[in-house]
């Protein structure tokens, strides 16, 4: 009798423990790295979000009577099928099934709300907006889109960085969220994340491809760890840059080294690298996204999660994101060809699989110990401003 109530007590502790304290951030950034090379090798794409925000964009712009048949930038991302016959559309939507899940069952959905509406609509539109001009965002041309071997991906991841330290120096951080008094009942919140999770599960079965079933379940998984991590790029480098805390950079940066070893042994099973075009437009995109998701206070996971807790603020950044995304692709046939012209450099195809294999982790290497060195000069920097 008390062995099965002391049993009881330890499962208990557990599911608490498991389901109410912030994971470690290691363990999760590996996690999740190594999870999107399988997400890569079974569904035959990247783990990326902007992307299938744009198409979202371009469905509300139909029903604005836009006519988006002819808009060059929807022909290259593709906007066949609805969200429940995309691959992208459905990781998207178990993305969201996920962290909501995990603000549910660990009693952690209120609504709150930072008196900054403006900023986080228009962070949200310089970050969408710079994602889709630099093919990607902090997870299709950093997390997985380096780990694919596309040079385009290290212009990005540079001029990203570039634009965080950029708006770190100048805007002032988002102030912390007031609650509206709104708050979702622990037991209420247990049963409805059940059935959230009961819909995915749904979803998974009824899809009629097994790429679409995958998509959702690995969507889930990702925005439930996103959100038990409270993973979020912008923070990452925020401690990086501003206290000198080298702890997550560098769980990325380990994160995409084995990631890269994952990807290549896909590759060389057969499955094709997404590669984009290596053009100064990456550049600016990367500025213009890393600028923004300082501005906006969290990169395209950081809003997720928040947003799925209630924060009316990460709200707008997501809404922001589409209203930019949208905007790209209105404009993009104006300046298209500046970005297209140049090629597409797949570092395994221009150096040979060997050359390109070693370059990249000469690369990875060249970045860890730039997170280091920044550490170490803003540790240092710190300690004398106290002293």
């Amino acid at each position: 009798m008390a062995d099965t109530l002391l049993g009881r007590i330890l499962i208990l502790g557990f599911c608490v423990r498991f389901f109410t304290q912030k994971w470690a951030f290691l363990p999760c950034a590996l996690t999740l790295c190594v999870a999107s090379v399988f997400y890569f090798g079974l569904t035959g794409t990247y783990w990326a979000l902007t992307g299938e925000l744009t198409r979202w964009s371009a469905h509300i712009l139909d029903l604005l009577g836009v006519d988006t048949a002819h808009l060059g930038y929807f022909k290259i991302i593709g906007l066949s099928g609805g969200v429940l016959e995309r691959v992208d559309g459905m990781m998207v939507l178990g993305m969201f099934g996920g962290a909501f899940c995990a603000a549910l069952w660990r009693g952690g959905v209120r609504l709150r709300y930072a008196p900054h509406f403006m900023r986080a609509l228009l962070g949200g539109v310089l970050a969408g907006f710079g994602a889709r001009l630099g093919m990607g965002c902090n997870l299709a041309s950093f997390m997985t889109g380096i780990p694919q071997f596309s040079l385009h991906a290290w212009f990005f991841t540079g001029a990203s960085l570039a634009g965080i330290y950029l708006g770190l120096k100048i805007v002032r951080p988002v102030s912390c969220p007031k609650s509206l008094g709104v708050v979702l009942p622990l037991k209420v919140g247990v049963i409805l994340g059940l059935g959230v999770f009961v819909g995915v599960i749904a979803l998974a079965w009824r899809a009629p491809l097994a790429t679409l079933a995958w998509a959702i379940g690995f969507g889930w998984f990702f925005g439930f760890v996103i959100a038990r991590a409270q993973f979020c790029f912008t923070c990452a480098f925020r401690n990086l840059f501003v206290w000198g805390k080298t702890g997550p950079a560098c769980a990325l940066v380990v994160g995409m080294m084995i990631a890269s070893i994952g990807v290549f042994g896909y590759i060389q099973l057969g499955v094709p690298a997404k590669i984009m075009w290596a053009s100064p437009g990456i550049l600016i995109g990367g500025l213009f996204f890393g600028f923004g998701i300082v501005l906006a206070g969290g990169c395209e996971c950081g809003w997720l999660f928040r947003a799925m807790e209630g924060q009316i603020h990460f709200m707008l950044v997501g809404v922001g994101n589409i209203i930019g995304a949208g905007l790209l692709a209105l404009s993009w046939d104006r300046y298209s060809n500046w970005i297209t012209s140049y090629p597409k450099i797949n570092l395994l195809l221009s150096l040979g699989h060997f050359g390109g294999l070693l370059c990249q982790y000469a690369l990875l290497l060249l970045l860890l110990l730039f997170v280091l060195g920044v550490g170490r000069i803003k540790t240092q920097a710190v300690g004398a401003s106290k002293g």
